[in-house]
């Protein structure tokens, strides 16, 4: 291990899921082009996920990385299920109850960096909390929550666990989806178990720009609610860090942490790029729901029939979502009705394999993005200028959707949450298809979004509002 007197170290602790891995492992990159050591720990299984699906990250910045690749402790893997009522992806309970067993490896690291430099900052995921709670017993470390959510999700599941609404237009408040179906019990019931641990952080980072949310990070900071209520406690930990605030805490808001450029880097260079490369500028549809979402074999149906039906260019990821351990075993494929690929061959592309998704944003021909509204994804679409269509399915997607779609008005709706449980039918995915990608409506939004997108973009630039505050949080850590 690198000796670094007088220096800083920084240590990221990631939740095992590929959102959370991405995003620190982002944040490990721009942090370190400041000229600090910067060291990832998790576990050796999760660590080579984050590195293998390192995407539109520069090679030469990864490789100044240190990765602690802690044993993986066992955990059940049970495969997605596609017909839950609940989309929330539960079979990955198991792997974030196993991940809460890194605390005394993790501690090991940080009593040794410790032992070899000025200060060691960590930041963490807000659901690992637990797992670094020994920092507080080291009387040169600190520690910071990263908050992988939208300061609007954060604060709407806080007004919501307090029976309260989010003070907002009275037609938005109307429309405002409900946190029914969001979760399970037994994730809140780990959020609510890192509680204790998370009031010894020193202060909370936000993937998110006061261009994107100026007005609800200004709410966020006002800190009007109080102390949180029991209801409150039991929501998750990654929906509620920032508002429990039982002292006043600094907060940064620093993104986008995206790399500027991820058009120009390809790490594994794929054949859908190839395709894009001969698409018109704008036409194409891209297709995503991410790595925690399994969608029945009828959803599919009915979506492969709209991006038919609808006669526009698409991209098409189609993948079931990850296991605890994605290199173990083969995963579900999924079927598409008979002939579908033949007849689309020139206007579809599926992919079926991991898809370089922040290339596929930045790249000319991409004019819409079809999403579950994780924050990882609404945050390369806002930084890239790509209007979205908006499919929530679980967790913050809900409010990130609303917030994409109703309050940036850089997108459409796919289904409103109040109907979750009805399947979505292929003249409604059509409808909205065609909306997006060939009206005036469409055509409205596109600007809209290319315009913030330029904004943020430039927010991230030396001088600009994002990177002012990351500034001024390095600045902190090495005072």
């Amino acid at each position: 291990m690198d000796s670094c007197n007088n220096n800083v170290a920084v240590v990221m602790v990631p939740l095992p899921a590929q959102g959370h891995l991405n995003q620190l492992l982002q944040l490990c990159c721009l942090v370190s082009s400041y000229g600090h050591p910067v060291h990832y720990i998790g576990s050796a299984l999760h660590n080579q996920q984050a590195r293998v699906r390192a995407n539109g990250l520069d090679p030469k910045k990864l490789a100044k990385i240190h990765f602690h690749d802690l044993p993986t402790p066992d955990f059940d893997c049970p495969s997605p299920d596609p017909t839950a009522s609940i989309k929330f992806p539960s079979h990955l309970q198991a792997t974030w109850e196993a991940a809460q067993l890194l605390r005394h490896p993790t501690a090991h690291v940080l009593r040794e960096l410790a032992s070899n430099t000025r200060r060691v900052v960590i930041i963490h995921d807000p659901m690992m909390s637990m797992v670094v709670q020994d920092a507080a017993l080291i009387p040169n470390a600190e520690s910071y929550a990263f908050n992988c959510i939208s300061v609007f999700s954060l604060l709407s599941f806080r007004y919501g666990g307090l029976g309260k609404q989010l003070p907002m237009e009275a037609e938005l408040q109307e429309l405002m989806p409900c946190l029914e179906g969001c979760a399970t019990n037994e994730i809140r019931r780990l959020g609510a178990a890192q509680e204790e641990h998370r009031k010894l952080r020193a202060g909370d980072i936000h993937n998110s720009s006061r261009l994107i949310e100026g007005r609800f990070i200004d709410l966020l900071e006002e800190d009007k609610l109080g102390p949180a209520g029991p209801d409150d406690r039991m929501l998750d930990s990654t929906l509620q860090a920032a508002g429990q605030q039982g002292q006043k805490k600094k907060q940064w808001f620093i993104g986008p942490i995206l790399p500027a450029n991820p058009g120009l880097i390809s790490n594994n260079h794929s054949f859908c790029l190839d395709w894009l490369d001969v698409q018109p500028q704008n036409s194409v549809l891209y297709v995503s729901f991410g790595t925690m979402t399994s969608m029945s074999d009828e959803e599919v149906r009915e979506l492969a029939m709209g991006l038919e039906q609808s006669k526009q260019k698409f991209l098409w990821v189609l993948r079931d979502a990850d296991k605890g351990n994605i290199f173990s075993g083969e995963s579900r494929r999924i079927e598409l009705p008979e002939g579908f690929e033949e007849r689309v061959k020139g206007m579809g592309l599926v992919v079926r394999d991991w898809a370089p998704q922040p290339e596929i944003l930045a790249h000319r021909a991409t004019g819409g993005f079809m999403s579950h509204c994780g924050w990882n994804s609404c945050m390369e679409s806002i930084t890239l200028g790509v209007p979205m269509a908006a499919w929530p399915m679980h967790s913050d997607q809900p409010s990130n959707s609303f917030l994409v779609a109703r309050i940036l008005k850089t997108g459409l709706i796919v289904r409103e949450w109040r109907e979750r449980h009805e399947v979505v039918k292929s003249s409604g995915i059509e409808n909205v298809v065609r909306r997006l990608m060939a009206s005036e409506e469409g055509d409205e939004i596109r600007k809209r979004a290319q315009e913030l997108g330029e904004t943020i973009r430039k927010s991230a630039q030396e001088g600009g509002t994002s990177r002012m505050e990351l500034d001024s949080f390095i600045a902190h850590i090495t005072r």
